[in-house]
Parts: structure tokens; sequence; C-alpha cells
């Protein structure tokens, strides 16, 4: 089985020790992630629409993906509200950016959804040659793997700037637990085995590897529910973070979940100055290099 914890850990850990300098490789390993990305979530939906039970199978994905979104989005909601009344994060006032266009972000969020989309369509023909796509994405998925180490070892993080970072590491360790709990929580409602629901849980927010490893560990129902959960998260985001940072930092950040180091970050930064950024990115980077082996381990 492609979803064995040393399968998903081996390339992974293998491209976290190849350090890269030469900016035109790293930008070629950004977009031939992209890349592999849409190809997967494309693979992912032809596997979807290979299902028998299909309609039955289609309610299943969004059952999953609307009680897991609200149990997990309500305990990070009041954990991060919690930590923010124990801790609030006192800034000098600033003039709010007009944000980035949250139209354009959405659209750009929504575009691996049709892919996922036009995979599903593709599928529906049953065509012979589709039934290797379920191989093909396994293969893909090792290297996606790969690539997300390389990327994740040349961040530009180290141990000691996240260490120094207070801030950004406790927002990433409040938002771990909790929507580890929401998860919980969810599969006891859904009658899932608790370790599933930890595993869907663990996406924090980057919906492009989680429906791809729970597609992998657990077929393509459990797979696109996590991949529709973590992109609502996001796009629900999008849209609090201006309402939010200003009186809630904390929260702002820790309800981006991973992507607050690279697709939220715009707005973080144009809504809530250049003293967010820091916090903001060390969160995303934790809860990025969590994310894998946390639905690693649960899988």
């Amino acid at each position: 089985m492609y979803s064995g914890l040393l399968i998903i850990l081996l390339p992974l850990t293998l491209g976290y020790l190849i350090h890269l300098n030469n900016k035109t490789l790293l930008n070629a390993v950004h977009r031939l992630l992209n890349a592999m990305v849409y190809v997967i979530l494309f693979l992912m939906g032809i596997s979807l629409a290979l299902l028998e039970n299909l309609s039955s199978n289609l309610f299943l994905i969004f059952q999953y993906a609307s009680v897991f979104f609200l149990c997990i989005f309500a305990c990070n909601l009041l954990a991060l509200f919690l930590f923010e009344k124990h801790d609030p994060w006192i800034v000098s006032p600033h003039k709010q950016e007009k944000p980035p266009s949250r139209l354009h972000m959405i659209f750009e969020s929504l575009k691996l959804c049709g892919v996922l989309i036009l995979g599903f369509l593709l599928g529906l023909t049953d065509w012979s040659w589709l039934h290797f796509a379920n191989r093909a994405s396994e293969i893909a998925l090792v290297v996606l793997l790969l690539l997300v180490g390389i990327q994740l070892r040349n961040s530009g993080m180290s141990l000691k700037q996240i260490l120094l970072n207070l801030r950004g590491t406790i927002i990433a360790i409040v938002v771990a637990v909790s929507a580890l709990a929401g998860g919980a929580i969810a599969a006891l409602i859904l009658e899932l085995p608790i370790k599933t629901g930890l595993a869907f849980a663990s996406g924090y927010g980057w919906y492009s590897l989680s429906g791809i490893l729970l597609s992998d560990a657990y077929g393509p129902v459990i797979g696109s529910a996590a991949f529709f959960n973590d992109l609502v998260r996001e796009l629900v985001a999008i849209m609090l973070i201006p309402v939010l940072v200003n009186r809630y930092r904390s929260s702002a950040i820790g309800l981006s979940g991973a992507t607050s180091m690279d697709f939220t970050l715009p707005i973080l930064q144009r809504c809530g100055g250049v003293s967010i950024v820091p916090a903001a990115i060390v969160h995303g980077f934790l809860l990025s290099l969590l994310a894998p082996l946390l639905i690693a381990f649960f899988t």
C-alpha cells in the first residue's frame, strides 16, 4: 500500500534533505508543485466518477465535508478566542490598506475545484484506460511529496527563527490541537473511526495535500470531502481576515491555517501591517510541516 507511513515520509524526508541555492531551480520546483496539484486533483476526480453507487457517495462527500468543517472551524474559533482573551496581541493603531481582490483569490481557489470536476466528468465516460487513474495518482503523490519536502527545506525558515517567534508558534499549537479535537468530535457524530477524524483534521486548510493523501489512504470519498472541507476553510478565511485582523490578530492568522505563509499572507500583510508577517509565516510553516506528518501517522 502506498498509503503506508514509510511511503509518505520517505519522499518527504528525501525532499527535505535537498538544499537548493539556485533561484531558477526553486522557481521550477514551485511551478512543478503547482502543476502536480492539478494533475492529482484531475486523477482524483476520475477515481471519484468510477465509484459504485455514485449518487449516494456524492451525498456522503457533502455530509462529511459539512460536519467536519463546522466542527473543526468551531473548535479553532473557540480555542483562538480563549487564547486572545488570555494573551491579547496589542499593537499600535495603523491604517488598514485595501486588501488584494478577494474575488480574484476566491477564483484561484475555485480553479482547483474546477479541475476536480473536469476529471469527474471525464471519468463518467468509463473508458477502460481511465482505470489506471488510481495507480497514476499514487505515483504522482510520491513526486508531490518529494517537491513539498524540497519547498519546506528551502522556504528560508530556520529553527532559530521559528523558536524566536513565540506568538506564531503558540498560534500554530492552538490551531493544531483544537482542529484535532474538532476532527474527533466530527468522527463521533458521523460514526467514523476516531483516527479517520484526526487524519481529516490534520490538513489544516492545505486542501491540495489533504485531499490527495486521504484519497490514497481511505479512497476518493473521504479524500474529496477533505478537499472541500479545507477549500471552504480557505474561502471563509479570505472573507474574515479583513474583519478580524485589527482586533483579533491571532484569530485572523489561525483561521488561515497552513495558507498563512503563502496564499492568505498578502491579505494578512495589507490588512494587519508588516508586524503580522513573521508570526503568520512561522504559523503557516509549522502547520505545513505538521500536516503531512500527522496525516501519515493517523492513516
